[in-house]
């Protein structure tokens, strides 16, 4: 790729990003460039030491506290430099939700219990804080670049009385619905994990005749094949028959002939080789529910997908196989190769996540105010997104131990090799904030000034919380 082009194209979003600042914006530009760049600190107030963080410590405070920011900003930013889908005919998303860990905050609003993944055995998978949904765009693989980058585009807090998938399907919706972005025409496929295997998910975007949802399913599920009426034409009265044979997930004595059948090799990154055994069932329904909105699956038929994989004795690789749902209209439109590949790239949005929580310190704002956190987390996103703009134009700085990793000798620019190479890159295309102008000492509060204390806020138990509901 042209590296000029890509030059011009980092100045132009900094230029443009700038200007949707309202408030504070030469402090927020600084801060979102002190976050791309500063590898090394450990805390937030900490990015004020960065070289290209010419403020006090104390501005970041104010303009997290003053930043106005709309939600579907990053999005249209990004909009003009989104590759277009070659390899595949489709735009393909990642939607997730991911824990803020407060647990020492009792001043902090709306904390609720969430999950949390407990690498310790016997401890529950929970803990004290908020959570936030985020959607992102997984690219197609690029030479040169890591495989794992991702565009993100939206995020949001989770409020304590909201359903989490749910608000995902309202980022989804968002994305379709703007007529900025080039989501609108083409083929957009979401994929998702267990969680947003549920009817009230399934059923929140299915007006959208261009959208096609693939979420992995828990493998003790039953569901049902779709009622055939019988060759004499004789049909029962009363009400309509919907549901057929039952197909039930840990049983495979009544599972019938897959409709479509795949059988592929692959080679992991240590040489193993694999035998991939891709089976789909078409036309396949699910319950639905009355309460508390009445849900009719029986209206949207979906294409059930199992993934096994064997090792090269032929052996089972995988302990239990993979199940997959894949829905929506324009569901044919996919082939197994594709639904795979797609689910197989959902993982690049955990190392979004883990990337954000390791180095741009994405859930390490401690402050008591839930505007200035959720302001904090739309700046690492568009940190991120930074990043991603500078993929092209950053080198590779190895490290004298790293030399001989196979990333290293292949040149491919990771997300922290850019970050550690952005700098530089300040320093090179410079930046459009404006300096700080000194106004001298502040006064500060008049002596004898005493703060009334914060008040303090009860965890938000959900289930406690239904129970004492009318």
């Amino acid at each position: 790729m042209d590296k000029e082009k890509c030059i011009k194209q980092l100045e132009q979003f900094r230029q443009r990003l700038y200007q949707n600042f309202n408030n504070r914006a030469d402090t927020l530009m600084e801060l979102v460039d002190a976050i791309s760049s500063n590898r090394d600190a450990r805390s937030v107030v900490e990015y004020s030491l960065s070289p290209c963080f010419r403020r006090s410590y104390s501005t970041i405070f104010k303009a997290l506290a003053e930043m106005d920011w709309e939600e579907l900003s990053l999005p249209r930013l990004l909009a003009g430099y989104l590759p277009q889908p070659e390899g595949r005919a489709f735009w393909l998303w990642g939607v997730d939700v991911t824990p803020q860990p407060r647990q020492f905050a009792p001043t902090l609003r709306d904390r609720s219990v969430v999950y949390q993944a407990n690498p310790v055995s016997g401890n529950k998978p929970i803990t004290i804080g908020h959570q936030y949904s985020t959607v992102a765009l997984l690219p197609e693989a690029e030479a040169g670049v890591s495989s794992s980058w991702v565009v993100p585009l939206l995020t949001r807090r989770v409020h304590s009385d909201e359903d989490k998938e749910l608000v995902g399907a309202g980022q989804i919706a968002a994305l379709l619905t703007d007529e900025q972005l080039p989501y609108r025409k083409g083929l957009c496929v979401e994929v998702g994990d267990t969680s947003y295997s549920k009817p009230a998910y399934l059923c929140a975007n299915r007006q959208h005749d261009n959208l096609v949802t693939i979420t992995r399913v828990r493998g003790n599920r039953t569901f049902y094949r779709a009622f055939v009426a019988p060759d004499d034409g004789a049909m029962a009265a009363g009400h309509p028959t919907w549901y057929g044979a039952p197909f039930s997930l840990p049983d495979p004595t009544n599972w019938p002939e897959p409709d479509e059948l795949l059988t592929r090799q692959e080679r992991s990154r240590r040489g193993k080789v694999y035998r991939v055994e891709v089976r789909a069932w078409h036309n396949m329904l699910m319950s639905g529910q009355h309460k508390p909105a009445r849900l009719p699956m029986h209206l949207h038929p979906f294409m059930l997908v199992q993934v096994v994989r064997y090792d090269e004795h032929g052996r089972l690789a995988c302990k239990r196989p993979l199940w997959l749902l894949v829905i929506g209209p324009r569901r044919q439109a996919l082939t197994l190769a594709a639904i795979y590949q797609a689910y197989g790239q959902r993982f690049d949005l955990e190392h979004f996540f883990r990337f954000g929580k390791q180095k741009l310190l994405l859930a390490d704002c401690q402050t008591p105010e839930e505007v200035r956190e959720e302001s904090w987390w739309q700046l690492v996103h568009i940190a991120y997104a930074q990043l991603w703009l500078a993929r092209h134009v950053a080198q590779s700085l190895p490290r004298p131990w790293e030399r001989h990793l196979p990333a290293m000798k292949a040149r491919q620019l990771s997300p922290a090799l850019v970050q550690r190479d952005f700098g530089r890159i300040i320093r090179q295309i410079g930046t459009p904030a404006q300096p700080p102008q000194p106004r001298g000492i502040s006064p500060g509060r008049p002596t004898g000034t005493k703060l009334p204390p914060r008040p303090r806020y009860q965890v938000v138990i959900k289930g406690r919380q239904l129970a004492n509901s009318p």
